[in-house]
């Protein structure tokens, strides 16, 4: 004869309830999961390229967060633990940190200490709101040789003027009816805008530096948010004029793209290097800037140049009145022999 002890109510109920806990911890869980999963799908087939899918690609580095706070709390949680939910969750979140890695890593290429060095900036003045003096103040104290500006109308302009921009940069190429303009210590040629089909024209010029000729892109695209077609239709026109383009070449400006988007690969691709990336600065969010409740969370501004090039530093700044920070960077041009080894 066996005895057999009946269970207490109690007991059964709080089992039950535990089981509902669990479940309805895991289905929570499921949830927080679903962005983080659906962009790594997007990121990996592409598919933000021309379609409403890149704005919120944007937030694909963020979504990486959420999945290691969903792993650590399945892990730390009792009730939540299971050996599949673990497996699942930690293979997101590696898959997330294999794209994303890359851009923390540097290249680790080393400049030769004789490199011929060019300093460059890049801001978009908010169309023209950007406080002039603070521009001024960052071109003298970063001593830039070429700056490239974006969203500058014709009042923008003469602010700059009257802030004394002309005395530090004199050499100007200004198209502020095409919505870029570039500003340089030295000499510029071959200056003018693009025939690229883009929303508006580019604004390009060489500076002759270091016995050699480059080539600079003052860029600023048309917005995903507008028309994702039309800002896909700029960075594949942008990609095509990379290609073509020489070794010593650098595209700076306002992509409105981050390094997870699709057209900025094919950007990237076609023979040019983000400086952020190269120096694994990889956490670089320049906009949006000036909003209480939001901080800047996606990186829309970018240095890129060509393999005739390297970068030595880069870094943001703020500068008042724009919605945007300025990207400053440090490029050496480098000899033939170090060129062909940054292909």
């Amino acid at each position: 004869m066996t005895d057999t002890v009946a269970e207490a109510p109690g007991d059964a109920n709080r089992r039950r309830a535990g089981g509902r806990g669990r479940r309805w911890g895991l289905l929570g869980c499921g949830v927080a999961l679903t962005a983080p999963a659906a962009l790594l799908v997007v990121r990996l087939t592409g598919l933000d390229a021309g379609t409403p899918l890149a704005m919120p690609m944007v937030l694909f580095p963020w979504t990486t967060v959420v999945g290691v706070l969903v792993l650590l709390l399945i892990a730390a949680v009792p009730v939540l633990r299971s050996r599949w939910a673990l497996a699942g969750v930690a293979a997101l979140v590696i898959a997330h940190a294999v794209l994303l890695a890359p851009r923390f890593l540097p290249d680790g290429r080393q400049v030769p200490a004789h490199a011929v060095e060019l300093r460059v900036a890049t801001v978009n003045t908010n169309g023209g709101a950007a406080d002039a003096q603070a521009v001024v103040k960052l071109v003298r104290t970063e001593r830039i040789d070429v700056l490239a500006v974006q969203q500058m109308p014709p009042g923008g302009v003469e602010a700059l003027d009257r802030a004394g921009l002309d005395a530090l940069l004199p050499y100007q190429e200004l198209r502020p009816e095409y919505d870029s303009s570039i500003y340089s210590r030295l000499p510029l040629t071959a200056a003018g805008p693009t025939r690229a089909d883009t929303a508006w024209p580019q604004t390009v010029a060489e500076v002759a530096v270091g016995g050699r000729h480059v080539q600079f892109m003052a860029v600023h695209t048309y917005y995903p948010l507008g028309s994702p077609e039309r800002w896909t239709r700029d960075m594949a026109a942008l990609a095509s004029l990379a290609g073509h383009a020489g070794p010593d070449t650098v595209f700076l400006g306002d992509f409105n793209a981050s390094l997870d988007h699709a057209p900025m690969r094919d950007l990237l691709a076609a023979g040019l290097t983000d400086t952020h990336a190269e120096l694994g600065h990889g956490w670089a969010p320049t906009w949006p800037v000036g909003h209480a409740l939001v901080p800047p969370v996606v990186q829309l501004d970018h240095v890129l140049h060509g393999p005739g090039l390297a970068g030595v530093s880069v870094s943001e700044r703020a500068v008042p009145g724009t919605d945007h920070r300025a990207v400053v960077a440090v490029l050496a041009l480098l000899p033939e022999k170090d060129r062909q080894q940054g292909r």
